[in-house]
């Protein structure tokens, strides 16, 4: 998070869920990631974006890209406004050892990218 983004929470709940990041006469659409959802648009659209997208992408598998260069297929365990908690997928097994790695943000899709739908079978 950048000191000049506005934070945006829904009106219905109050949930955060981004930012709105100032760009000449309009705003950017930031995600919980810190990766931009919208180009430059004006503050109702920004808005309305965050609003639609909600926290729901949190809650999909992902894959984290390790030191080694491999992938790991996490699952997104928290966030905060400068990093990312993610925990490797055990499929709920309680008896699987509780892996954390802890991204930055902002979080490229070079670093942390949505599993696709083709990958989760």
């Amino acid at each position: 998070m950048q000191s000049d983004w506005i934070e945006h929470r829904r009106a219905d709940d109050g949930e955060h869920v981004g930012w709105m990041k100032p760009v000449d006469d309009g705003f950017v659409a930031i995600d919980l990631l810190g990766r931009p959802r919208t180009e430059t648009v004006d503050w109702l659209s920004a808005e309305e974006t965050l609003d639609e997208l909600g926290l729901r992408y949190l809650a999909d598998p992902h894959e984290l890209l390790l030191d080694d260069g491999g992938w790991l297929r996490v699952r997104i365990a928290e966030v905060t406004p400068s990093a990312v908690r993610v925990k490797k997928e055990d499929w709920g097994d309680m008896t699987a050892p509780q892996i954390y790695f802890t991204v930055s943000l902002p979080i490229t899709e070079d670093q942390l990218r949505p599993l696709s739908p083709s990958q989760e079978t």
